[in-house]
Formats: structure tokens, sequence, C-alpha cells
């Protein structure tokens, strides 16, 4: 299969945490159309944090889009000039306030197929608690049993889908 031919593009939208790009692109029958893509100015990551003791460390958040409470692991995005594995642990300690345990790759993703953006996650052994989390980002934040983490994750109780691939993701591993 040949790839699609791009003709032209515009922006169509633009601020600081995303751009929506209309392309005139044309497939290999040679059928022309306008298609829109996401670009993301960085990519993201996330951290499962799983203890023996205390089950996996999860934050209590609002997303505005949804306009839904709910579970989440520690996530965001890269600053530039951070590796993946150093924005999961600034992540992790700024919206739990436990700075991670060494941190072991999970894997990477791309969560959108009309972007370029990319997740990578990991989880830790561990953390020490250092602080209070940022109470702009995160109502609350609870060690959760390893039994109840994976019963939410398989009835569908946690619905955001970087912390549901990671927690699964953790789960096939053994670590949850």
């Amino acid at each position: 299969m040949t790839r699609w031919k791009v003709h032209g593009e515009r922006v169509a939208y633009s601020s600081k945490w995303l751009r929506v790009v209309l392309k005139e692109v044309e497939l290999p029958s040679g059928a022309r159309f306008d298609a829109h893509t996401i670009d993301l100015p960085a990519d993201a990551a996330g951290v499962v944090v799983c203890d023996p003791g205390r089950g996996v460390l999860l934050c209590w958040q609002h997303r505005l889009a949804r306009d839904a409470w709910g579970w989440e692991i520690p996530a965001g995005r890269r600053d530039p000039g951070e590796s993946p594995e150093q924005t999961a642990a600034r992540e992790t300690l700024e919206e739990t306030g436990w700075r991670p345990g060494p941190l072991t790759p999970l894997g990477r993703y791309c969560p959108l197929a009309i972007s370029g953006h990319s997740f990578n996650l990991f989880v830790a052994a561990g953390a020490a608690y250092e602080r209070e989390p940022d109470p702009d980002e995160i109502a609350r934040v609870e060690w959760m049993p390893f039994v109840e983490v994976r019963r939410m994750a398989l009835a569908g109780e946690i619905v955001d889908g970087l912390s549901l691939t990671a927690l699964l993701w953790a789960m096939a591993a053994g670590h949850v």
C-alpha cells in the first residue's frame, strides 16, 4: 500500500496546548479529501506506583472535557528537555506529593490515530512521602488496595485511557 499524499495544509486552530491542522490528502486510488490532525506540543508520561503494603497510588481529579471525576494514575506532559522518566517522576511528585521509587518502563503508545502524540508509561516500586499535592490539580490522593484497583479497572470504573492502559499493562506484567 502506498502512503497518503499531502497536497497542502493549514492550521484551523492553535493554542499553547494543541494545534488542529486541516490537510488536503490524496489516497492511492486518487480520491482526495480534507483530513484533520491534532498536534500536541509534548508527549506525556505516567506512573503506576505500587507498594506491596499499600497498593496503587491514585489521584481523584475532575476532567473538564467529560465534566466528571475519576481515579487516575499520576501523569502529565513533558517539559522541554525532560526525558520520559524525568517527566514521570516529576508529575508523580507534583500530583501526589510522593516521590516514586525506581521506574521500570511498561510501554509507549499513541492514543489517537489522528495525532502523533505518545504516552510513555512506567511502574514504580514504592514511593516516599514528601509534601501535599497541588490542590488546583488533584482533589485527593489515596493508596488503593491491588484487588480494588483490579476490580475498578476491569469493571470500567476507571475510564481515563492513559491510566487504564498503564494499569492493565501493570496487571499483565504482574505488578498489580
